[in-house]
């Protein structure tokens, strides 16, 4: 009986996470993609469906040679899906790599710190989470435009002679993302460095390294996997961003997540936008599958 519920416990802690993955991952997105698969109807929903559940899977195969991908196709015709993606890729990648450089030095700092302050810091690092994501985003409103507080302040400290124009553009768009996905880097990156062995630093200092070259010698290498998967947790949703730009980067900010919008609920077309959708999944599995490589060799290693 033991080794029945032994088993049988085994078991459950494998499928629930696949069950978890096939309700809230595989069917949203299949039903994504037959959208994508369907044409535009003037109707609620706007689109007529390729096939439907009622028909089971006798009618899922004899439909298969129906199926279009002329919504993909389309998207290679209008110039403006593939600028999307290019703009929301470099604006995610740049927003990650600046995320990178201020969390590393609060990771590392809250790593070094003593241990009895090390979960008031981290308490302070996970705070604005209390606050609602879309509160936090509106507050920068407030302080980015014209006549806020950041102009405020560098006006009566005469640093400038006249307000910046920050809001409503991608610098804004840069500064919500980095302050939005910041814990998303620091709580991998701490995770890492607390980890750490201090005795190699000492070790590499004692072998004539200076503290710059021991940290890029011995700390830089061991945090990697905090640093990957730190990137990975602030890029995969930075991608499709959309309540930030839409706030803080104004008309003039193109990422794709503004056009997934746009095309659900302005233009009503619902296939094309269910198309765009399914490309940007499938540009963001790469980074994931990346990902899951590197930590396997990085555990291979290990052992």
């Amino acid at each position: 009986m033991g080794t029945l519920a032994s088993r049988f416990y085994n078991r459950l802690v494998i499928i629930i996470p696949y069950a978890w993955l096939l309700l809230f991952f595989l069917a949203p997105f299949f039903i994504v993609f037959r959208i994508s698969l369907s044409a535009t109807a003037i109707a609620m929903p706007p689109y007529e469906p390729v096939f439907a559940l009622a028909d089971g899977w006798g009618g899922f195969w004899d439909k298969v040679s129906s199926f279009s991908l002329d919504n993909y196709g389309y998207l290679t015709d209008d110039p403006l899906y593939f600028n999307a993606y290019i703009s929301s890729v470099v604006i995610a990648g740049l927003s990650t790599f600046l995320t990178l450089l201020i969390a590393y030095p609060i990771a590392y700092g809250m790593a070094q710190a003593p241990r009895s302050v090390r979960p008031t810091l981290l308490m302070l690092v996970i705070l604005p989470f209390w606050t609602s994501f879309l509160i936090r985003v509106y507050a920068w409103i407030a302080i980015l435009k014209p006549e806020g507080l950041l102009n405020q302040l560098l006006l009566s400290l005469h640093l400038i002679d006249s307000p910046l124009i920050i809001l409503n553009t991608n610098t804004a768009v840069y500064i919500g993302i980095v302050y939005s996905y910041l814990p998303f880097m620091v709580l991998p990156l701490y995770s890492a460095l607390e980890k750490m062995d201090g005795t190699l630093i000492e070790a590499a200092q004692d072998l004539g390294c200076t503290p710059i070259r021991a940290f890029w010698r011995v700390t830089f290498p061991l945090s990697i996997p905090g640093v990957i998967a730190g990137c990975m947790l602030v890029f995969i949703p930075a991608v499709g961003e959309f309540v930030i730009p839409d706030l803080l980067g104004g008309s003039q900010t193109l990422m794709i997540g503004k056009t997934i919008w746009n095309e659900f609920n302005s233009n009503r077309d619902w296939p094309v936008s269910s198309a765009v959708a399914t490309i940007l999944l499938l540009i963001l599995v790469i980074p994931i599958v990346f990902f899951q490589n590197v930590q396997a060799k990085a555990d291979e290693a290990g052992k």
